[in-house]
């Protein structure tokens, strides 16, 4: 599998045992102790938006769309309390969903914005996820589950000069769970609080937070509980509680509840969601390894939207699986240029450019995966073969070891990886 979710199975294998007292954070104006510095929040939080992006279908692939989300975000955010570098992004899964990670990236999913139906439920949305991360909820999770000492350590982990496969474990479960992070109803309820405040003093209708509420309770009513609901629970006390929120403010004047913009940005969604249900068709024939079934889902896809690169990359893929370089090196060429700086992309080229012995260009795209998603399995074990293609065998040796440690072994390379590190000399 290409996904993030198939990419390693160790997760659930390695419990650090790191705790200590989360005692971190500014309520309701009172300052309280920060544990975590700052600066350190907000480089974790940046470490993880790429394994974000791959857990969610990757980046929704148009500019236009992605700036109006953008612009959203840092209108609310200007109304917030911490002065952040604050990132807001619409990946393309259809799940209806919205998270936030430390420090300030704010992702929300196509799934949920094909479900809102005004601005200023969507600006309720990224207010509620700004609120989260105003509180530091997820800097206390960190804390509290993982120990400061590792958390400070994160950046000297991603950049050292060798990676070591412990190390990038830890690393991975710091991601693991922050991506499943389930939030207290304390903790909604002060989110809750944060945003009516945001989207009020943004000029937005608070209201469109109890819609959105609504939205979510009859999705739930209708068998089909949103996935926001399994981390953000959302009992009918919350919105009793919003609505009193709002009561208290007592907002009067002209209050944006709806545009032009956010209709016409919605629209380009509605367009391309065919291509999409083909996307996830063909990702799911990938998974069963129904290799022909799924490079006709993702060629349909890309006909109905020659910009969803996933799709694209995926068809390159199997393209090489399947000896086809000269096709896969044109479709992986394409997919890198519509979407340059994800993990997707530079990974699948770097594969193609591989297996058609292209070591110099292979390396430089599987580094640039490995820097953005560092404790991917397979991007070491061809950062390996590459290395070891030139003639640079300390380097092959440490990447051929920093696979089988992330892949615990099991990996259908493994075998031979072990194999290249007895003929280097190296132990495994």
């Amino acid at each position: 599998m290409l996904s993030r979710k198939g990419f390693n199975g160790f997760f659930s294998l390695f419990v650090l045992i790191f705790f200590i007292t989360s005692c971190a954070g500014t309520t309701k104006g009172l300052p309280l102790l920060n544990l975590l510095p700052e600066e350190k929040e907000v480089e974790l939080g940046r470490a993880y938006v790429p394994y974000a992006i791959e857990e969610s279908d990757g980046l929704y692939p148009d500019r236009d769309v992605q700036e109006y989300i953008k612009d959203i975000g840092l209108t609310l955010s200007r109304k917030s309390e911490r002065r952040l570098p604050y990132q807001f992004y619409l990946v393309n899964s259809s799940q209806v969903n919205a998270f936030a990670l430390p420090g300030g990236p704010v992702m929300i999913t196509r799934g949920l914005l094909l479900k809102l139906n005004s601005e200023s439920e969507l600006a309720s949305v990224l207010a509620h996820e700004l609120g989260h991360i105003n509180a530091r909820h997820h800097a206390k999770f960190l804390e509290k589950q993982f120990g400061l000492n590792l958390l400070l350590n994160i950046g000297a982990l991603l950049f050292a000069d060798r990676p070591y496969g412990k190390a990038l474990l830890q690393f991975g479960q710091v991601g693991a769970g922050l991506l499943a992070l389930k939030f207290s109803r304390e903790q909604e309820k002060e989110a809750d609080q944060y945003g009516v405040l945001y989207t009020y003093k943004a000029g937005y209708d608070p209201m469109g937070m109890i819609r959105v509420f609504e939205m979510f309770k009859s999705l739930e009513r209708g068998g089909r509980p949103p996935e926001w609901m399994s981390t953000h629970p959302l009992p009918d006390t919350r919105i009793q509680e919003v609505s009193k929120e709002i009561e208290v403010l007592k907002p009067t004047g002209a209050f944006i509840t709806d545009t032009l913009e956010f209709q016409r940005i919605k629209s380009k969604l509605v367009q391309t969601q065919a291509s999409f249900e083909e996307f996830e068709k063909g990702k799911k024939a990938f998974g069963q390894r129904s290799y022909r079934v799924a490079l006709e889902h993702f060629n349909r896809a890309l006909e109905a939207y020659p910009d969803n690169y996933p799709a694209r990359a995926y068809v390159a893929y199997i393209l090489a699986m399947e000896g086809r370089l000269l096709e896969a090196e044109r479709q992986s060429e394409t997919a890198l240029r519509t979407m340059p700086d994800v993990f997707l992309t530079n990974y699948v080229h770097g594969y193609v450019k591989f297996l058609q012995k292209e070591h110099t260009a292979s390396i430089k795209h599987l580094q640039r995966a490995s820097q953005l998603i560092p404790d991917h399995a397979s991007t070491h074990y061809y950062l390996g073969r590459n290395y070891e293609a030139t003639g640079q065998r300390s380097k092959a040796v440490e990447h051929y070891r920093t696979a089988l440690e992330l892949s615990q072994g099991r990996a259908p390379w493994a075998e031979d990886a072990k194999e290249r590190l007895r003929r280097l000399g190296a132990l495994w």
